[in-house]
């Protein structure tokens, strides 16, 4: 995927940000905005649940201390979901004790930032896992239409 194609790809992107601070949430937004690409918010974890439904982003940065649920409750429902694995998540807190990145990526985190942000190390992370889950795509794609040639042959045509 040439650099173009990547970066129009990611202006294709729906990227869910979740957090329950407004003034984060507006950061982050402001932030993302250099790469062009769509944001929702959510600003609790069942919000966040409602959201991923309705939005099918392609990247999630989740907060971890949110309210109704929490961002590893959030991310273990969403990582135990056939449907919603595969959505690369990048959890954004505060939280700097090394059991609390264990517990993260005990619940399938793919990514970890720690607060305050820096801007060009989310970008960096965000281009980075966006990248990752186009390809996975690309990839599924491809299987799905191997398959497909394959089953058009049909076992007459076979070795």
């Amino acid at each position: 995927m040439a650099a173009s194609d990547f970066d129009q790809e990611v202006r294709r992107s729906t990227i869910l940000i979740a957090d329950d601070t407004e003034q984060n949430l507006e950061l982050l937004q402001a932030y993302l905005d250099d790469l062009g690409c769509r944001v929702v918010t959510a600003m609790d974890g069942q919000e966040t649940l409602d959201r991923v439904a309705g939005a099918k982003p392609d990247l999630i940065l989740l907060d971890i201390m949110m309210p109704r649920l929490s961002g590893f409750e959030v991310c273990r429902k969403l990582k135990a979901d056939p449907a919603t694995r595969g959505i690369p998540i990048c959890m954004v807190t505060a939280l700097t004790e090394e059991g609390d990145i264990e517990r993260a990526v005990e619940a399938g985190t793919d990514d970890f930032l720690s607060k305050p942000i820096n801007k060009w190390e989310l970008l960096t992370r965000v281009r980075s896992l966006l990248r990752v889950r186009h390809l996975q795509n690309e990839l599924e794609r491809t299987l799905t239409y191997l398959e497909e040639v394959d089953q058009a042959r049909g076992p007459a045509e076979e070795d």
